[in-house]
């Protein structure tokens, strides 16, 4: 399931859901593992097809295709300049203020521009037409007519045209210094409206750095997290180690496979081949039936287990057929923990899972309980998602960790296994 769960790198939620703390934060660093072998691979695929002379293909830009170039610097790499920190820059807070002051003032001064265009085209329309009109009044006069008052009106229109000037000009000053007045007036809301706008911005770099500041975090976070995975394989080399001398398990994980065997050979003062004249353990191997990859129902769990596990006695104590104190049947996560709830620290049970093929750990600790699911999906028993030490019954497992840690931060230790409340017991239906 470990190996499905890594080649798909995808694990069900309902499934995450039943792991515990340490097991996510070491499934999780398995499944980067797996990610960096992949691009590892990758890039000697990459390095191979270089070298025998095959090249990406190279797309050709068109004529008119957008594209950046950058200005290069005389060091030859990418030009760079950062504002206000360069010999003579001015503070960028000083920048900024000009800056919005001096749009400011240009959108106020084009606005106070094409404002002007209409007023002047409004007074010369307005004094053109009372001329016309003056002009053609003083034709209609009948005195215009006669020789000796032709100079009287000529004078008269000369002075009218002066009057009528310099009432033009008094009011192109006055409207002058209206315009004058509301482009004062527009530049200095354009400025508050601009500086509004920085203000908004400042606040969303604000929480930008929020942002950063919670990204940190979670990268130390992983960093723990990571650290806290190395730590727990560590710990599980280390009890692999110790459980090959004892003799007390089936098999190691492909990760350790290479070292404990080399450990054995070792032991038996022998590098290559078994040792003569002893008999080699014989595992036996039972042929399974085609399964989902993932229990549907109770039904199918009752089925898988009495065609897979009872023929390898799980459940059972070592080498009887007399059912543990501490197994029980397929029975959920909150009545395991109401089972537990008024036991002492170290007390265990172990259930019929139906997130996976296997079973599920239940465990007594100080402040709480923790589960961990056991992975029966193939010809061993191991806690899922660590990679620990495979054992070959269920039985050998449990008997492993009444001596052995389950992991080196929590220190479990099965203590004390906890028995049946109910008559019949609750792992009646998988012996019917």
């Amino acid at each position: 399931m470990l190996q499905q769960i890594l080649r798909d790198m995808y694990i069900d939620p309902d499934l995450l859901a039943e792991l515990n703390e340490e097991q996510k934060h070491i499934l999780f660093y398995k499944m980067r593992e797996e990610q960096l072998r992949r691009w590892r691979e990758g890039e000697e695929w990459d390095s191979i097809s270089r070298d025998e002379g095959k090249k990406p293909p190279i797309t050709e830009r068109s004529d008119h295709e957008k594209h950046i170039q950058w200005l290069s610097g005389t060091d030859g790499d990418v030009w760079v300049w950062v504002m206000g920190e360069a010999p003579g820059d001015k503070p960028y807070e000083q920048i900024s203020e000009e800056l919005m002051e001096e749009k400011a003032r240009l959108q106020a001064q084009q606005e106070a521009e094409e404002l002007w265009k209409k007023k002047e085209a409004e007074i010369e329309k307005k004094f053109r037409d009372v001329l016309a009109k003056e002009k053609a009044r003083i034709v209609a006069e009948k005195w215009k007519v006669e020789i000796e008052d032709r100079k009287a009106a000529k004078l008269m229109q000369e002075k009218i045209q002066q009057e009528l000037k310099k009432r033009e000009e008094e009011e192109r000053q006055s409207g002058e210094e209206e315009i004058r007045r509301q482009e004062e007036l527009r530049a200095k809301e354009l400025y508050l409206s601009l500086k509004k706008a920085q203000q908004q911005n400042q606040h969303n770099e604000s929480e930008d750095q929020q942002w950063l500041e919670q990204l940190q975090r979670s990268k130390a976070a992983d960093e723990a997290r990571s650290h806290t995975a190395r730590r727990a394989r560590a710990e599980y080399h280390r009890q692999s180690m110790r459980a090959i001398k004892k003799g007390k398990v089936a098999g190691l994980s492909n990760l350790f496979q290479g070292i404990a065997q080399g450990h054995q050979r070792e032991a038996r003062g022998l590098h290559h081949g078994p040792r003569p004249g002893l008999p080699q353990p014989v595992i036996p191997v039972f042929k399974a039936w085609s399964r989902p990859p993932r229990p549907v129902s109770r039904e199918v769990i009752i089925r898988w287990f009495k065609e897979e596990q009872i023929p390898r006695h799980a459940g059972c104590e070592k080498n009887t057929k007399t059912i543990a104190l501490w197994f029980h049947g397929i029975i959920s996560r909150q009545e395991a923990e109401e089972l537990l709830m008024n036991k002492s620290e170290g007390t265990f049970l172990v259930r019929v899972s139906e997130k996976i093929w296997g079973y599920a750990l239940s465990y007594r600790q100080p402040s709480g309980f923790k589960h961990f699911l056991v992975d029966a999906s193939g010809d061993f028993y191991s806690f899922l998602g660590v990679d620990p030490n495979r054992h070959a019954t269920l039985t050998d497992l449990i008997d492993f960790h009444k001596e052995e840690v389950i992991t080196s931060a929590g220190g479990e230790l099965l203590l004390e296994p906890c028995g049946q409340h109910r008559s019949p017991p609750d792992y009646s239906p998988l012996f019917e």
